[in-house]
């Protein structure tokens, strides 16, 4: 099988090609047996792609990279011709960046989708999995969203991912491709690039700075190690239906302020390291996902509980600090 990762020098991107090719970044239960003949990263490698996310798997003979923009027709129709399967990462995903400028959003996240659409169906590529986030339906109160759920996105990011969605679902009903979507809640977890809450917060508390909390810390988020995240996408990748929708959720909703005072504790720090910092635009309070599909369909249920997934976090980010201390000059924008 000859399979197209797109986005995959990238946080989650990469950690998909690690376990593709044997090296997982968590304990490997529930993982399909996909055994790729070839695995083709495509990657810009923007500010958040970085080609070390890639070096445990660099000398195995099955990966081979393009760097490349997914938005040039041109390239992505060579780069498309051949493979079995796309999964396809690439994105622009930082909120706070996207309320400065939305253009880049739109672009890749919008326009590139598209174009790696009509490749695919160009080349009569078997299946396209792509992946999304629960910030496309906005915010609720309470209850979880299911798949059904209508679509809401409250930012530039999320209505770029919307529309990507919508795109990715039409082509299936339009042209019969074998499209399925994956929406996740929050990721943490090793080599994510130092703009996100997570690495945000353990890098400045590892260097004894301190750490921005939004408005009152009442925001709620379920929180999801990206290692789990790619075994539910593997599985939708294995066995989903053709044009339906997942949910890969990580089983435990806390308040920023929570997650504040798990990261506190796992670093050995105190509140006086936090300041409190003015509420971003649009906001959504709550995110909730309802993964009972998954579950019931393919089997899928998280595996590595928070705590362990924090203290493994903070553990990788204090022993590898040549990954990203280059990455924090300049220091990148607030809290994602």
């Amino acid at each position: 099988m000859r399979i197209l990762v797109t986005g995959g020098a990238g946080f989650i991107g990469s950690e998909y090609v690690r376990m593709l090719l044997g090296v997982p970044g968590g304990d490997a239960v529930g993982v399909p047996a996909v055994e790729p003949s070839v695995v083709t990263v495509l990657d810009k490698l923007t500010y958040s792609g970085n080609l070390g996310n890639l070096a445990v798997v660099r000398d195995d003979p099955r990966l081979r990279f393009v760097r490349g923009d997914i938005c040039d027709p041109v390239l992505v129709d060579e780069v498309v011709a051949g493979h079995d399967v796309v999964v396809h990462f690439a994105a622009e995903s930082h909120v706070d960046r996207s309320i400065v400028g939305a253009g880049p959003f739109v672009t890749t996240n919008v326009l590139g989708t598209q174009t790696l659409l009509d490749a695919a169906l160009r080349h009569g590529v078997a299946r396209f999995v792509h992946v999304s986030t629960d910030e496309v339906y906005g915010s609720i109160e309470q209850g979880s969203w299911t798949e059904e759920w209508p679509l809401s996105p409250r930012s530039p990011y999320s209505a770029s991912k919307a529309g990507s969605d919508l795109l990715a679902l039409a082509y299936h009903r339009t042209h019969g491709m074998d499209v399925v979507l994956t929406r996740c809640s929050n990721n943490y977890g090793p080599y994510q690039f130092p703009e996100k809450v997570v690495p945000l917060f353990v890098t400045n508390l590892l260097d004894g700075g301190t750490v921005p909390l939004y408005g009152d810390g009442g925001n709620v988020r379920d929180w999801l190690h990206v290692h789990d995240h790619c075994r539910g996408i593997a599985m939708v990748q294995d066995k989903g239906r053709a044009g339906e929708v997942y949910h890969i959720g990580g089983g435990t909703e806390l308040t920023n302020k929570e997650l504040t005072a798990r990261l506190l504790e796992a670093c050995g720090a105190g509140w006086e390291r936090v300041v409190p910092v003015a509420d971003r635009k649009g906001h959504d309070r709550r995110y909730s996902l309802n993964i009972d599909k998954i579950k019931t369909e393919l089997g899928y249920a998280p595996s590595i509980p928070l705590d362990d997934g924090l203290a493994r976090t903070v553990r990788w980010y204090r022993d590898n600090r040549a990954w990203w201390e280059p990455l924090k000059t300049p220091a990148p924008v607030a809290v994602g």
